[in-house]
């Protein structure tokens, strides 16, 4: 059966989005990005819809399916552009989307394997420590790769993973980086950063990092960050949307006192002229 549709009826906002399967909130939306034109309003206030709007809300609606962004439809819209340029951009974006579908199926995937919050992170990290048993990692390691992961990316988290490993397989360094922890969270009540502890504290600091990193060099695991590095691709180099991880580092909640601080300044000055005098 063929539908005419030479008749000049108009609708209201809530048949129009009922019958192009949308709502009328999106519909509003539409009109405010100006993806859709705002009809006139009729004697009785409302907005009224021809058969042109709804071709239109329908082109969208199909668009939407197809996993198209709005900003992308608008260009599908123009026809000031060559209809190339178009098939194009709407080309590169749905790659894009392909490539987010992927990356959100292996994060799944990893979890599924790991069977804990581990298997959120990357695949440099969750690989890198696949082989530790359940329950090494504790807690706060998590939450310590997370932070970096955020802040340095993958790579950054895959190193830092050995300083676990590390920690995990010496119950020794654990108990040290602990017992460190502590008298370092300390320093936050009411001590001066130029109290003789923070001095003596950032001693203590470097030494349980120099054999952290002893541990780390005796484990082989110094080579394994070698070829991270070698072989490494960044997927998000050239994105102008990565925050630097100065302005990442800048955002997090950190509320350590001037002396704490002062502490880690320290310990990582002692060891950086270690690392200088070879």
């Amino acid at each position: 059966m063929y539908l005419s549709f030479t008749s000049p009826r108009h609708v209201k906002i809530g048949d129009a989005a009922a019958f192009a399967g949308t709502t009328p909130r999106a519909i509003r939306h539409y009109h405010q990005i100006g993806l859709l034109r705002e009809p006139e309003r009729g004697g009785d206030g409302r907005r009224h819809y021809g058969y042109d709007d709804m071709i239109r809300l329908l082109w969208i609606r199909k668009m939407a399916e197809a996993g198209i962004k709005l900003d992308d439809m608008r260009a599908a819209f123009d026809e000031t552009r060559d209809i190339e340029e178009n098939l194009d951009l709407l080309d590169e974006t749905l790659a894009a989307q392909e490539a987010n579908i992927r990356r959100q199926r292996a994060a799944v995937q990893r979890l599924r394997a790991v069977g804990s919050p581990l298997g959120l992170l990357s695949d440099l990290v969750t690989d890198r420590l696949s082989h530790l048993p359940a329950g090494a990692l504790r807690p706060s390691d998590l939450e310590a790769l997370l932070v970096t992961e955020r802040i340095f990316g993958p790579l950054g988290a895959a190193v830092q993973a050995g300083l676990f490993i590390a920690l995990a397989t010496h119950p020794d360094l654990r108990a040290e980086e602990d017992r460190l922890d502590l008298a370092e969270a300390a320093l936050d009540d009411g001590v001066e950063p130029d109290d003789p502890r923070v001095e003596d504290l950032a001693v203590q600091r470097y030494t349980h990092n120099k054999a952290v990193w002893q541990a780390i060099e005796a484990a082989g695991l110094d080579a394994d960050e070698e070829k991270l590095f070698e072989n490494y691709e960044d997927p998000d180099e050239g994105n102008d949307t990565q925050m630097s991880a100065l302005e990442a580092f800048t955002k997090m909640p950190y509320d350590f006192s001037p002396a704490r601080m002062r502490c880690i300044e320290r310990a990582g000055q002692l060891l950086g002229q270690d690392l200088a005098d070879g």
